[in-house]
């Protein structure tokens, strides 16, 4: 009599809870059909679980559960099956209600302090322990469109707090390459199973970034000494939260936003919703629909890019998501100037998205549209005869950030890739889009707005071909690929929100090489060399009144090295 009874459904949600009468008996009625589990908790015994309960449709299912104290020789069911958990309030119980248990007592080695004894906690608190430890050199990442995201060094560690909460903290600091100036960021991530399936999802993140001084482009002659001085602040600040609601056993959806604090001469605060549902079809593969407004959101778009994620895939981390907390940190609010004020991206992404696999080959195909407002280009140091009220200095180089306006377009991508055994893939992609292109004018333009009264979008072709190899013996890996496109025209890149993004401009090559150990410390070594847009195509020109043209991109040519260290 008294014994709590708690019934769970097939994803191990609470459906009912009852407490059996005098004669020990309990009754659960008007069940839907499908299979069931039920936990059993009565002090002075030890807590019982029974799993896959069928019910049928218009049937009755009889039970005859034992209860056992803690010494019997039964199946059990502890709080928790995760390891590094500490004993819960039922079991507790059971010990200090039971005559036979209350003798026993707890053996302490002789000379334990209570320092050691707290270490020992500790270490038996946290478990699967990973990070990695990056050190870079050399011209920014332009995978965003942004020259600004490798500040020198970066850093992630993820780790498991009682076997249910885990927490990921990740940093990336250092200088500003053409100034010398300060730039970190740092960002935090903290998410809690519950019944087995992970809960919500908390991130917050920071960043604070020193721009360079503006004389050069108020004084096209002016000397290098005025180009380091200290410019305006970017602080940025942001609390993000994602969650998974799965409906059916086919059915899932994905959702959440993003509340972020952008001061850079003044102070701007907005709301980043996204959403995405993905149908499950098995054999036949996959459905997904995604939204998002506001900034990119980290959390939805796709790091199987193998330019992307190959810094992290040798040590097998992208199950503890720190390499989507090192992209989401690398993000940087793409913020620019017009009539001296603060312009600042907001994109607005519709996208509906299709894959399947078929032994070794993988089908995928997309449809989107986006709509930008205030779209920052990397514009080149021709730029000078524009007002300083329009121009905004780049954080890696001697470019500057161009606010060139608003666009609509709509794209289409399909993608191939095959396995060629364990150690080398080949993909192709290919799809339509907008493009970037300008209208030559009678007369040379003069004015920032002269500027974007140039610019226009028209629809463009493009295709990627990309192959990775791992190299046997060696470890070496090597990612090459080629994107084609209208040259004279500007792509911008589609980060996709159902799949990985295959866009790629020019010719580009990443190679990563395993490094031998030296040390018995855990952990492995590796050197990177990374070479972007190696050709300097897709580069849109536009008439001036000077004798050089001024160029906009969105990909600039950028080569960079750095050693990994992971554990």
């Amino acid at each position: 009599m008294g014994a709590t009874v708690i019934l769970y459904d097939r994803y191990d949600h609470m459906v009912r809870e009852a407490l059996s009468n005098e004669t020990g008996k309990f009754v659960f009625d008007s069940l839907a059909p499908g299979p069931y589990s039920l936990r059993v908790v009565l002090a002075s015994f030890a807590p019982l679980m029974r799993r896959n309960i069928m019910v049928a449709a218009g049937s009755e299912s009889v039970l005859k559960i034992h209860l056992a104290n803690v010494l019997s020789t039964l199946e059990l069911a502890p709080a928790s099956e995760a390891q590094g958990t500490l004993m819960n309030d039922d079991w507790k119980w059971v010990l200090r209600t039971s005559h036979s248990t209350r003798p026993v007592l707890r053996l302490i080695p002789v000379g334990t302090s209570s320092s050691s004894s707290t270490h020992h906690s500790m270490a038996s608190a946290f478990s699967q322990t990973t990070g990695v430890l990056r050190v870079s050199g050399g011209d920014g990442d332009p995978a965003t469109g942004s020259t600004a995201q490798d500040m020198g060094t970066a850093f992630a560690l993820s780790t498991v707090l009682n076997g249910s909460a885990h927490i990921r903290l990740s940093g990336n600091l250092g200088y500003m390459a053409n100034s010398g100036l300060p730039a970190a960021g740092f960002r935090a991530t903290y998410a809690h199973d519950r019944d087995g399936m992970r809960g919500p999802q908390i991130t917050v993140t920071a960043h604070q970034v020193y721009f360079p001084g503006l004389a050069a482009a108020a004084n096209p002659n002016g000397t290098q000494g005025d180009t380091q001085e200290t410019g305006p602040i970017l602080r940025t600040i942001s609390m993000g939260a994602m969650d998974t609601l799965q409906i059916n056993d086919d059915l899932k959806l994905e959702y959440g936003g993003r509340m972020e604090s952008v001061s850079f001469m003044h102070r701007v605060s907005y709301l980043s919703p996204f959403a995405r549902s993905t149908y499950d079809m098995g054999r036949a593969g996959a459905v997904r629909l995604a939204f998002s407004s506001g900034t990119l959101p980290a959390e939805l778009i796709g790091h199987a890019d193998e330019g992307q994620t190959v810094e992290l895939s040798a040590a097998d981390l992208n199950a503890s998501g720190l390499n989507q907390d090192l992209a989401a940190l690398a993000l940087l609010p793409r913020v620019s100037r017009g009539g001296g004020r603060m312009r600042l991206q907001r994109n607005q992404n519709w996208e509906a998205g299709y894959a399947v696999v078929e032994r070794s080959r993988k089908y995928s195909a997309s449809v989107y549209r986006e709509d930008v407002s205030d779209a920052a280009y990397t514009m080149s140091p021709a730029a000078n005869f524009l007002s300083r009220n329009d121009l905004l200095p780049d954080l890696n180089s001697s470019n500057y950030l161009f606010d060139i306006g608003s666009y609509q377009r709509t794209g289409v991508t399909a993608t191939v890739t095959q396995s060629l055994g364990e150690h080398v893939d080949l993909t192709l992609a290919a799809g339509h889009s907008g493009a970037l292109t300008a209208s030559s004018g009678p007369n040379p333009v003069e004015t920032a707005d002269g500027v974007r009264a140039q610019i226009h979008t028209a629809g463009r072709a493009w295709a990627t071909l990309r192959a990775s190899a791992t190299l046997p013996g060696s470890g070496t890996r090597v990612v090459t690929s080629y994107g084609w496109t209208d040259f004279r025209a500007l792509m911008p890149v589609h980060l996709s929100l159902t799949g990985a993004t295959y866009q790629d401009e020019g010719w580009n090559i990443v190679i990563h090489q395993p490094l031998p150990k030296f040390t018995s410390l855990r952990g492995r070594l590796e050197a990177t060399a990374e070479l972007r847009n190696a050709l300097a195509q897709g580069y849109l020109p536009i008439r001036t009144n000077g004798d050089v043209p001024l160029i906009l991109t969105n990909s600039p040519r950028a080569l960079r090295g750095g050693l990994n260290f992971l554990f």
